[in-house]
């Protein structure tokens, strides 16, 4: 019984999550952060595999909480494969209780869509795209970031 309870939970959550996660293009994400406004993207790409990414993701879901009402937006782009959506990438999301917005990338050709993100990404992961097209901010980082490095670089914008 116990255990059709949490199966019960378990697909609940899992359809609550599926809504959320949009499986997307390169060409998509390109049209959502190449706008003239004045939001700032922090777009992060990760893998639910990828230790690194696993420890910045409060982070970035912190400052998805804490500026959700300015003109900020974090995209969390995961670059797991489209076929583990529901077997790894909607569990591990509820077991870390992930809010900012996911996204799944489906690109196959990493020669293709690494470019179109940043001369300077080498497909390293993680990686931070940091945007803001009225300022005419576009830095990437392939790196680990932090609360802190994220937050100086929102309060810089709005200066």
């Amino acid at each position: 019984m116990r255990s059709l309870f949490f199966l019960l939970l378990m697909i609940m959550f899992t359809k609550s999550f599926t809504q959320n996660v949009k499986v997307i293009k390169i060409t998509d994400l390109k049209k959502r952060i190449q706008n003239n406004s004045d939001t700032t993207y922090i777009v992060n790409f990760w893998a639910s595999w990828c230790a690194p990414c696993v420890k910045e993701l409060p982070d970035f879901d912190s400052i998805n909480s804490v500026y959700k009402t300015q003109k900020v937006k974090v995209l969390l782009v995961s670059l797991d494969f489209k076929e583990d959506l529901t077997t790894k990438l909607l569990p591990f999301m509820i077991k870390k209780n992930i809010r900012a917005e996911v996204m799944l990338l489906d690109e196959a050709n990493g020669n293709y869509f690494i470019p179109e993100i940043s001369e300077q990404w080498s497909g390293a992961i993680p990686g931070t795209l940091i945007v803001n097209n009225k300022n005419k901010l576009k830095e990437f980082y392939e790196k680990k970031l932090n609360y802190d490095f994220l937050k100086n670089k929102i309060e810089s914008q709005s200066k």
